[in-house]
């Protein structure tokens, strides 16, 4: 006879899958979900804490002889390892999901239907069941919910096959995690989604992965730290509890409820759970509170404690800090310049800055290591127009730590960070120093001779292939046969508005009649300017003007 698709029964072998599968997923999605975590306190842990607790579950399967080993000894050794494992609120719950599928499993086992859709049903039932009982104050918009959601659609698609259940309970995980946002005022405040419902949907996308073959694709769930309030000199977070107070707990069951109800009294986020092997009488204890000393002592009145963790919010975020854990730079001040050319790498060098070279396309991620090997406590950059804005933004993102600040100058040319140089005083303090910086480069107005490399339309009319063009800034304003004649019409344009310095950097590709010529017709026609023509190298553009 054959079976419906709903009494397919569950192997172990799925099991271990499924484990090893959340584990991997939890470490890959470890900083989205962190980055998530606004509630209970916006300690960036929760991604972190899952991870953890999940691979410790699933490590306690490797010992275990799947071909003499039975369905409910698996999921108890799963549940066991994510209790002794389990890591803040988050990983509590975590095991409690886990404790719930055991309890599941043991179900099967005395009814000897040992079906999949049963176990799932009955599993996410116990499971959001025994996370709801674990937690003294549910909240709606957390993974509490979320979980509920999931139990009722595995009961709703009980009947359909194995495939199109896990399908179901993942995406309609994925619908309630979305509405997490507007169930929570802190949630909503931040604009985000729930940190512990994201990891949980990671597990069931693992489930419907192991079952189908076919990962599920969800889009990024976007979180912001952003400023969480800390006094300064105080171990504070941004809630109302400074500390975390984890510890086990062998003491009778009947004494629970009033350390339960102790437990609220010295703060929140109050989680006691039980080991999920029977025979034992032992206790996962959590709080959030500002008296760590008094949550412990409560415990020790009523049984006997032990793996006592205490943490300190504050603490522990400054811990988490990019380049927390770095030395101190070794240097105060930096300047790091991008520039093409051996000329003007030169020229950067001799005015005290440090240079990445562009000659071949640059990529953010070797600007950031080159600001990392700087060393420096305050760093300047300067991109001059040789990367995107984009790009920078993506090199301060890898770059900045706790311990090193980076000001990104509008640079747009080598010529302004060559201005932007000729005032920096490593005397004067950063910010006053960058700010003048920036003023000098600012206020030097730039341009440039190129070879057009195809006819187009300009503002200066239609230029062929070979023609000789004068640009300021981006604008093509001349259109000339000769480099030499480019060159000093965009001269004349650039001083038409006046001027004192005319800085320029020779290309590798300007001609030494083109060179001479600009010497001439300053000194003929523009009596009174300054000029300076330094060797650049270049080879995108045959010079580069700087007016000041």
């Amino acid at each position: 006879m054959q079976r419906a698709p709903s009494s397919v029964p569950i192997s172990v072998g799925l099991i271990r899958d499924w484990a090893q599968a959340c584990a991997e997923g939890l470490a890959a999605q470890r900083t989205e979900i962190n980055d998530l975590n606004v509630f209970p306190i916006p300690d960036a842990d929760t991604g972190s804490n899952m991870a953890f607790t999940m691979s410790g579950a699933a490590a306690g399967l490797a010992d275990l002889d799947y071909a003499a080993t039975d369905l409910a000894t698996v999921f108890r050794t799963l549940a066991d390892g994510g209790v002794a494992h389990a890591r803040g609120n988050s990983g509590i719950i975590l095991s409690q999901i886990l404790i719930g599928l055991a309890d599941a499993a043991d179900l099967a086992v005395a009814e000897q239907d040992p079906s999949f859709n049963r176990l799932a049903m009955n599993g996410l039932r116990l499971a959001s069941l025994a996370a709801r009982r674990a937690v003294s104050v549910p909240r709606e918009g957390t993974v509490l919910t979320v979980l509920r959601v999931a139990a009722d659609t595995a009961a709703r698609e009980v009947e359909a096959s194995p495939s199109d259940l896990v399908r179901a309970v993942a995406d309609e995980a994925a619908h309630a995690l979305e509405q997490t946002t507007d169930q929570m005022i802190e949630l909503t405040n931040a604009g985000v989604v729930d940190a512990g419902a994201r990891g949980l949907l990671v597990m069931l996308d693992a489930l419907v992965l192991v079952v189908t073959g076919v990962a599920n694709r969800r889009r990024p769930y976007r979180g912001n730290m952003g400023d969480t309030g800390h006094g300064e000199g105080e171990c504070s977070g941004s809630g109302d509890t400074d500390f975390e107070v984890m510890y086990k707990l062998v003491a009778e069951g009947s004494l629970i409820g009033a350390l339960r109800e102790e437990l609220g009294r010295l703060g929140d986020s109050v989680v006691i759970v039980g080991e999920s092997s029977a025979d034992r009488e032992q206790f996962s204890v959590h709080v959030h509170t500002d008296e760590p000393g008094a949550a412990v002592e409560a415990g020790v009145r009523i049984g006997g404690v032990h793996d006592i963790r205490i943490s300190c919010f504050l603490l522990d975020e400054a811990r988490n800090e990019p380049g927390a854990t770095e030395p101190p730079p070794r240097h105060k001040r930096a300047v790091l310049v991008l520039a093409q050319g051996q000329g003007a790498e030169e020229l950067f060098t001799e005015a005290g800055a440090r240079v990445v070279r562009t000659d071949h396309g640059i990529h953010p991620a070797t600007v950031a290591e080159a600001i990392r090997q700087a060393d420096s406590a305050h760093t300047v950059v300067m991109g001059n127009g040789m990367m995107a804005s984009a790009d920078l933004v993506s090199v301060g993102a890898q770059a900045r730590s706790a311990k090193r600040s980076l000001v990104f100058l509008p640079t747009a040319s080598m010529v302004q960070g060559l201005a932007a140089l000729a005032v920096h005083d490593p005397g004067e303090s950063p910010d006053v120093d960058a700010f003048a910086m920036a003023e000098a480069a600012g206020a030097t107005r730039w341009g440039s001779v190129r070879t057009a490399d195809g006819a187009m339309m300009t503002l200066a009319g239609t230029c062929q292939i070979g023609d000789t063009l004068g640009l300021i800034g981006s604008d093509v304003l001349v259109i000339k046969k000769t480099q030499s004649e480019a060159a000093v019409a965009l001269i004349d344009l650039m001083l038409a508005i006046g001027g004192e310095l005319v800085t320029i950097l020779a290309g590798a590709g300007l001609q030494d009649e083109a060179h001479a010529a600009i010497a001439d017709h300053v000194r003929t026609e523009h009596p009174g300017i300054e000029l300076a023509v330094y060797p650049g190298g270049q080879t995108n553009q045959l010079l580069q003007i700087g007016v000041e």
